[in-house]
C-alpha cells in the first residue's frame, strides 16, 4: 500500500479519503504507515518528536494528541484544511 503514497499529493488524497470515512482509528493508522514508509528517523528528525515515542503514537490503541498528529502531518509536508459540507 504504501510504495503507491509517493508524493505529497497520493499522501493527501489518501488522507483525504480515510477522513471522509470518519474513522479516526483508520486515520491514525493510516498516518503511522506513511511515517513509517517515510522513516520514523526522519519524521521524529523534523517534527521534533522522539522516534520512540512516534512508534507509541501510532500503535493500535493509542490515543494521541491532536498535536502530535499535526506535527506529524506538517513534517509530511501537508497541512489541515477544512471546507464545508455541500447539503444535496
Amino acid at each position: 500500500m504504501t510504495q503507491y503514497l509517493d508524493s505529497e499529493e497520493a499522501i493527501a488524497e489518501y488522507l483525504t479519503q480515510v477522513l471522509e470515512e470518519g474513522d479516526t482509528d483508520e486515520l491514525i493508522r493510516a498516518i503511522g504507515h506513511i511515517a513509517k514508509a517515510r522513516g520514523m528517523s526522519q519524521i521524529a528528525q523534523e517534527s521534533g518528536l522522539g522516534r520512540e515515542s512516534l512508534y507509541k503514537t501510532f500503535a493500535p490503541g493509542s490515543k494521541p494528541r491532536f498535536d502530535t498528529i499535526a506535527k506529524v502531518v506538517h513534517s509530511l509536508g501537508l497541512h489541515f484544511q477544512i471546507t464545508p459540507v455541500r447539503a444535496s
